[in-house]
Order: C-alpha cells, then structure tokens, then sequence
C-alpha cells in the first residue's frame, strides 16, 4: 500500500472521535498515517463536550437524590456542595480519555502532531513548526466550534469551551440560546442552585425536537425555576466595578443581572484558516466542507468527516463516518452511511429523546399517521413528590401500521430510547410492539402500552 512519493499514506487533520477511528482503521488496513491535533487528543466530545457535560448532569442530580432520600427512610444531614470538587473530579476523568485516545493511536502505531496543522496543497500540510508533509490521501476531522454573536461586552461572556473551568459557582446564570446546549447547562446550573434565565432571540426551544416534548420541558422547567426570556436578542453585555454583569436585550427597559453568561447559540464547522482554498475545497454557506456520499471533497485526494461537513453533528455518526472512510479508502470496502433513523438526545433535566420524524414531520411526509402516545407520571416522582409527568409517543404509518417514530421525555429517557430505536430502524410494526409483554414495573413499559 505505502506510495514512496508521499511521506505517509493519510494524513489526518483532527484528533477528535472521526479523525481517531479514521486513523487506527487505516492504519489497521496498513497504510502509514499520521493525524495532528493542536490541543488535546480526544476531540470535542470528550475534552469538552458531551462526555465532561454528561459527568456534570450526574453530579447535579445528587441535588434531587438526597431531597428524596428522606422519603425512602434515609436520614442526611449537613448537605453541602463544593463547586471545584466536581469540576476537578471531571477535568482529571477528561485527563484520563486523553490518555487513552493517545494510546489508541500509539497502539495502531498512528505517528501524532500535537500542533495545528494547514493545507497547502491537494496532497501537502504544513505543521505550524514550519514543516512540510506529503501524504496520498488527506482527511479534514476538526470538528465544530462555538458560535459568539456580535454584540457590545461578548467579551464578558463564555462558550460551551470554558464553562468547564470556571473558578466557581455562579449564583446566577443568564444563557443565551435554547437548544441542547443551553437546555443541558440550564438544567446542570439549576440543580446545583444557581438562578438561571435562559435567553433566546426567537420563541422556540429545542428545534427539531416533537412539538409536545418541547412543551413538556419547558412546563417542567419554569415549574422547577428556570426562567425564560423569549424574542429577546442580546443588545449588550456591561460589567459592573463588582464583575456583575448587565444583560441588556432588545425591547427590554432593564438588564438581567448575572454573574456568568454563556453564550450557547449553536456550532459552525471549524474551518476557519485551514487553507482549504489551496486545494479549490468547496465550501458551503455555514463554512462547511461541501463532501459527496463517500466523503469525498472538490479535491479528489481530500476528504472530510464528522461536524466540519456539517450534515449530522453527532459524536456517533462522525465515528461511523470515520470508519467508514477508511474502510473505502484503504480497506477495499464498499461501505454506505444510513443518516435515518438516527436516534438523539438531549441531558436536560428531565431529559428526552427521539428517533424518526416529529408529528408535523410525518404527517408532511407520509399524509395519514396514527399518534399513539402515554402521558404518565414516574413511579421515582411519587415518593419526591414531584407532579412532573412523563410524555412517550409513537408516530405510526396508518397505511402499514408501520412504528415511524417514538419520541420521550422522562427520567432515563435517552437509555430507553436506545434499544427501542433498534425496533424503529428494523421496521417494526405498532402491533409488534402490543404483541410484546411489557416490564413491570418500569417506564419502559409505556413503550408497549401505548393507546
């Protein structure tokens, strides 16, 4: 396999979940390959997205354990929560992936450059220490990046990157946007006792997610404090002599004050500076690399996976693209993406899930649908004394009885929905669900039990 004109047979730019699976499956396949990375390996997930994100949801639900574990007889006195505690227990678990994406690549014998590195050429990169590296194949893996609004003060505020690192606590939290970022923290900030107002510029939260969850989260949410401030654009961000800061939005006479702001108003790919201009790369209107069904770019010796594409921003598809990259390139193997029935998820407290088309979706694609669906309340929320109610749907094809769609919200909602999501993507039918006998007593019964 190895081409004695190129210094390596791929050359991978991005060590995140896509450019690690793509690089030890080449390498697997045997080809020489290499892969950059100018912060840490692992990526956006796990250096600082859904995995130390998802290790904050855990430590703020002990909040609501420990309010409940007077119901179930236990005595706990003396509750107290330090900040710094957890924040440092996730940062080392981060340390600890690192260290394990790096002994992947070592393992599969994949050479690593921890610097950025840019195109120069359809078959070219230069590192930022100056040198200058050939390889027979190129694959762009550098993920996405936060979005920051312009607007006076965005100075004083932070992204998804930082909030990870903050020093302490905020007593009061505004963030600005509603999707699942924002959603998450809201809901982490809020268990932990911060006063939280989340921020958005128009009146929908969750885009994408069934009409019906999203109304239920939000009931649930502004039951358990969280404030909202929908159609308010940012107008400016002022800080105070004592680090308060002043959140003025549009059409509002008084600021919001807060002590931290994070600004989660979705993701671009991250291509900027990468001189993908000196291959002719296309690029499409958000910045993303324009790629066909395999991957491949306007250069037919560069390819791109994961959230630069910018089709499926998804830690689990950029690993199966990846894989899938590999496989074609340097294994030989014919190997084509699914993009439907993806299932996803979203950590909010409580947290949901879905898998196919919303409600609106369906019947937009398929005309006559049957809405099947149970709105109970978790036996776990009985004995809290928590009303909140659990919501599951099923959207079925009324033509073939067909299970289209299942979406939910409820406790452990996104564990559920995994196994569930396989009987969606195998085509199962309504009357193969009813046919089968239901867990008792569980939630995920509901899932068979649907009227």
């Amino acid at each position: 396999m190895a081409d004695a004109q190129f210094d390596y047979d791929l050359f991978v730019i991005g060590a995140g979940s896509g450019g690690v699976r793509a690089s030890r499956i080449a390498a697997g396949h045997g080809a020489r390959v290499a892969v950059a990375e100018e912060y840490r390996v692992g990526g956006t997930c796990v250096i600082r997205g859904c995995v130390p994100k998802k290790l904050l949801v855990y430590g703020s639900h002990f909040a609501e354990e420990l309010q409940d574990a007077a119901n179930y007889g236990w005595t706990v006195e003396k509750t107290t929560f330090d900040w710094p505690t957890l924040r440092d227990a996730v940062l080392r678990d981060v340390d600890r992936l690192n260290v394990a994406y790096t002994s992947t690549l070592e393992t599969h014998h994949v050479e690593r450059f921890l610097e950025r590195a840019v195109i120069i050429g359809p078959n070219s990169v230069r590192l930022a220490s100056g040198r200058e590296i050939t390889a027979k194949v190129i694959l762009v893996a550098t993920g996405a990046w936060p979005v920051m609004p312009e607007f006076a003060g965005a100075e004083h505020c932070i992204t998804s990157n930082e909030v990870f690192h903050l020093e302490q606590l905020p007593r009061r939290v505004v963030i600005s946007g509603a999707g699942y970022i924002a959603m998450e923290f809201a809901g982490i900030f809020n268990a932990l006792g911060s006063h939280v107002t989340v921020v958005n510029r128009s009146e929908t939260l969750l885009r994408g997610y069934d009409q019906a969850l999203r109304d239920r989260l939000l009931q649930i949410t502004m039951a358990r404090g969280i404030q909202y401030r929908f159609n308010c654009p940012f107008e400016k961000v002022v800080k105070r002599e004592d680090n308060t800061l002043e959140v003025w939005l549009k059409g509002q006479p008084d600021p919001v004050l807060a002590d931290q702001v994070l600004v989660a108003a979705g993701r671009n790919p991250n291509t900027a500076g990468l001189g993908l201009e000196n291959a002719g790369i296309v690029l499409g209107e958000r910045g993303e690399i324009v790629v066909d069904d395999h991957a491949q770019t306007s250069c037919p010796s560069i390819y791109a996976v994961g959230d630069v594409t910018d089709r499926v921003q998804l830690t689990p598809v950029a690993i199966r693209e990846g894989q899938a990259f590999a496989d074609r390139v340097f294994g030989g193997k014919h190997v084509a993406i699914d993009y439907s029935c993806i299932p996803s998820a979203v950590f909010s407290q409580p947290p949901l899930a879905g898998v196919g088309p919303t409600e609106g979706e369906a019947r937009s694609q398929y005309g006559s649908i049957k809405v099947y669906s149970s709105d109970f309340r978790p036996m776990k929320n009985v004995f809290g004394h928590r009303p909140e109610r659990g919501l599951y749907k099923m959207i079925v094809d009324a033509a073939t009885d067909k299970v289209l769609a299942l979406h939910m919200i409820g406790p452990d909602a996104p564990e559920i929905l995994q196994a569930a999501a396989i009987a969606v993507k195998a085509g199962l039918t309504k009357a193969d669900f009813d046919a089968t006998v239901a867990l008792h007593p569980s939630m995920a019964e509901e899932l068979v039990l649907m009227k």
